[in-house]
């Protein structure tokens, strides 16, 4: 993990028993509504015609910062819920609240050094720097369920056999029992004053992300990903790609692994990178993505760019974190490729007759929202078509930046339309695919799409 990028990083501790944190969202939501009651007053005085006008009561600038402030404290899984919607291009929440988790996902805490002494022996025990030659008690980096410190693994515990660095992943102590109630609160918020569309499906998007988030603060179910994607069968041997290794004394809340070098991949290095290093990243991750989805049946489904990190000496893409891994059945994939070949060919009737299939649509739709579902579904398979223009532009003023803007357009239609859900499997898989693009766009790379799809359609048939 790269050095170059350590933010500044705050210390406080974290809430960690159920009646702490419903102390502070409780004392979140009198704030909340203390400034809500203020922006009332404020407006009924107010002789300027766009102050009656002009947004939430409850999302005011105060309240924002008042939000922001409280999450990056708490932690666990509003903050999770938070840098997982900012990482998103397709303005489905309001403005506002868009607003509130990318300042978020900008805000990072950490755990005062007692705190993180009483996690690391738990799992190690009261000597548990034994098992280090050197462990840098501040992190170089914090998340929403854990922070990461710089150590060096001693010898005689290394996979090595010789001292070796290592990123040392800290669990914030009790956050996978606070994950139900936590949701709990933030739909609370997010639901204040009806700011949500009704076709946004928040009770099943929260009922997703808490399965999901269970199963990131398995650390030890993290280990087992890391090392399926670094064996023969999958990335090992694949030189485009670097797996770290995993240290087999690693717990469920605390996860030693390989120290890797590059430098992420998000805006930050953009400007450091040369135009054939953007089309080489964008054009490794979007085959990573069709691989992982229609080889492996296994994909690592969060898209966040600190994810990945760019080592401009071996070219190689470091994949550093894989607690978002998930598996899908041969028939759920059957199905997907199904749909986006679909897409890729232009067959409008096989698009709708896979999303049936597979769960997108009830059949009892109207046709604005066929019409809406069949052109968003179609805009993912463009950069792949035979009769697209390769290598692939991403970025601003390109194709895709026309796609993405027709998609966003089509989105409100949908929310409006739709009377069912998306499928289970499709929130973490449209979140990796859509993510991918993202950062390509981000890139500004050019990918030969069609070649890649091609070698997937190859691999599927042979």
């Amino acid at each position: 993990m790269p050095h170059s990028e350590v933010r500044q990083l705050t210390s406080s501790k974290i809430p960690s028993s159920r009646i702490g944190r419903l102390f502070h969202y409780g004392g979140l939501a009198a704030s909340l509504g203390y400034g809500a009651a203020s922006e009332i007053l404020r407006r009924s005085v107010s002789s300027e015609e766009s102050s009656h006008n002009g947004g939430s009561l409850m999302l005011t600038e105060s309240n924002v910062k008042r939000l922001v402030t409280k999450l990056t404290k708490m932690r666990g899984a509003a903050l999770k819920l938070g840098q997982f919607m900012s990482i998103q291009d397709t303005h489905l929440l309001p403005p506002e609240v868009e607003a509130i988790f990318r300042r978020v996902q900008d805000s990072a805490h950490y755990m005062p050094d007692w705190q993180m002494e009483q996690v690391m022996q738990a799992s190690f025990g009261a000597s548990w720097l034994d098992n280090f030659e050197s462990f840098n008690r501040i992190p170089f980096a914090a998340a929403s369920i854990g922070q990461v410190h710089h150590a060096v693994l001693s010898a005689s515990v290394s996979p090595t056999g010789k001292p070796e660095p290592a990123a040392v992943k800290i669990q914030f102590p009790n956050v996978a029992d606070s994950i139900e109630s936590d949701l709990g609160y933030v739909k609370m918020l997010l639901t204040a004053g009806s700011l949500l569309p009704k076709g946004l499906f928040l009770d099943k998007t929260i009922q997703v992300m808490k399965s999901e988030l269970h199963d990131e603060c398995d650390y030890e179910r993290e280990a087992s990903f890391l090392r399926k994607f670094g064996s023969s069968s999958f990335l090992r041997g694949d030189e485009r790609f670097k797996v770290p290794w995993v240290w087999e004394g690693s717990t469920k809340s605390v996860l030693v692994m390989e120290h890797v070098s590059g430098h992420s991949v998000g805006a930050a290095a953009v400007h450091e990178l040369t135009q054939r290093d953007r089309n080489d990243i964008a054009t490794r991750i979007i085959n990573l993505c069709l691989k992982e989805l229609f080889v492996f049946r296994m994909m690592q489904t969060d898209p966040n760019w600190t994810n990945f990190l760019w080592n401009s000496r071996t070219r190689q893409v470091e994949l550093v974190d894989f607690g978002a891994s998930r598996e899908y059945s041969k028939e759920f994939i059957g199905n997907w490729f199904g749909l986006l070949d679909a897409t890729v060919s232009g067959d409008r009737q096989a698009c709708i007759d896979w999303s049936l299939k597979l769960g997108y649509l009830t059949g009892q739709e109207n046709e604005v929202m066929l019409d809406a579902h069949v052109k968003s579904m179609s805009s993912l398979g463009v950069p792949f078509r035979p009769t697209t223009r390769q290598p692939f532009s991403f970025g601003p003023g390109t194709e895709w930046a026309a796609v993405t803007a027709e998609i966003r357009g089509l989105i409100p239609v949908m929310l409006a339309n739709r009377l069912t859900p998306p499928p289970r499997e499709t929130y973490s898989l449209n979140r990796k695919l859509s993510g991918a693009f993202l950062l390509a766009s981000k890139l500004g790379a050019e990918v030969d799409c069609r070649e890649l799809w091609e070698k997937v359609v190859e691999s599927r048939n042979s």
